[in-house]
């Protein structure tokens, strides 16, 4: 019998990658859910329209067994909304445990939830590694939303016989990508000096194949259930080495200034760019021993191919 599976955020940076490797899976239905078709023969996606907590799931689900639920508010830097935080609710919180609820009632033996590394928090220091069994501490509204809607998830797995599987993953990379990464590549990309050849922290990234080589992995493995799993490239580099191992992987090298890491954080501190300049600056590493230990796991893709994976990609489209 084929395993079915239902992905939410069909048309996103993750559940696009997602889809199409499941549709090459032996055994295996895949199902996206969007909130709009954009033609009228993707049969294997179906409209739900806007995500929150009176979206009616029910002709998603119809015949399904697991899902993976990839939809969100994505993490916004400039936030534009009157009050961040009740929009973060409303689709993260309110549209994920409306779904949740409705997927148990329907049978649905497991539930996937993509999370965020923000539940733990936004830096650790030096040589110190977020862990699954840290103590919540998100710092903005979007690492806020995902911690509600973890416990609101576990609360329904404990009430029902729906398996809950929660993943967090750090910075996301990988072709297509946007935000600061992708501000990060035109920047290499035009050959721009940038005063970052002195940052010697510490961050952990996921490539956009181990990701969901890992969420594969988290759909039929018997030990995955109720489980809080962090997600890696189990390599962690700084700034500038990342920086130089993108040009590498663009064929572009990256010009890089060893300006202080004092300097930058001062002047970003004068410019209102804190936030930016914590991501730049400082560590945010993630251990991934659980994660091997209990799925017996390993990122199949290396930091530099992933990289090379994305540029390659990027150009052959």
């Amino acid at each position: 019998m084929a395993e079915r599976i239902l992905v939410t955020g069909a048309s996103g940076f993750v559940g696009g990658q997602l889809i199409t490797r499941l549709v090459d899976q032996p055994a295996v239905e895949v199902r996206g859910a969007v909130r709009a078709k954009r033609e009228n023969n993707q049969s294997a996606l179906i409209a739900v329209g806007e995500i929150d907590g009176d979206t009616d799931w029910s002709e998603a689900l119809k015949g399904q067994r697991v899902i993976v639920h990839t939809a969100a508010r994505a993490h916004i830097m400039d936030d534009s909304a009157a009050d961040p935080l009740t929009e973060f609710r409303r689709v993260n919180v309110a549209g994920t445990l409306n779904l949740a609820r409705q997927a148990a009632a329907a049978g649905i033996r497991r539930f996937v939830f993509i999370s965020s590394i923000k539940v733990n928090g936004e830096q650790t220091v030096a040589g110190a590694y977020f862990t699954a069994d840290d103590a919540p501490a998100p710092e903005d509204p979007y690492g806020i939303s995902k911690l509600e809607a973890e416990q609101g998830l576990q609360q329904i797995a404990r009430e029902t016989d729906m398996e809950v599987v929660i993943i967090r993953p750090p910075l996301v990379y990988g072709a297509g990508v946007k935000g600061n990464f992708a501000s990060m590549i035109k920047l290499v990309e035009r050959g721009l000096p940038l005063p970052l050849g002195a940052v010697h922290n510490r961050r952990s990234l996921v490539s956009l194949d181990n990701l969901v080589d890992l969420i594969i992995t988290c759909i039929d493995h018997p030990a995955a259930g109720n489980q809080v799993f962090l997600a890696g490239d189990g390599e962690d580099l700084s700034t500038s080495e990342l920086l130089r191992r993108v040009g590498v992987a663009m064929g572009k090298p990256a010009r890089l200034l060893p300006v202080p890491a004092a300097v930058l954080q001062f002047g970003a501190t004068i410019l209102g760019k804190k936030a930016m300049a914590q991501r730049l600056l400082g560590s945010l590493q993630v251990d991934i021993s659980r994660t091997r230990e209990v799925l017996g796991w390993e990122p199949p893709v290396s930091v530099d191919e992933g990289l090379r994976r994305c540029f390659r990609n990027n150009r052959d489209e």
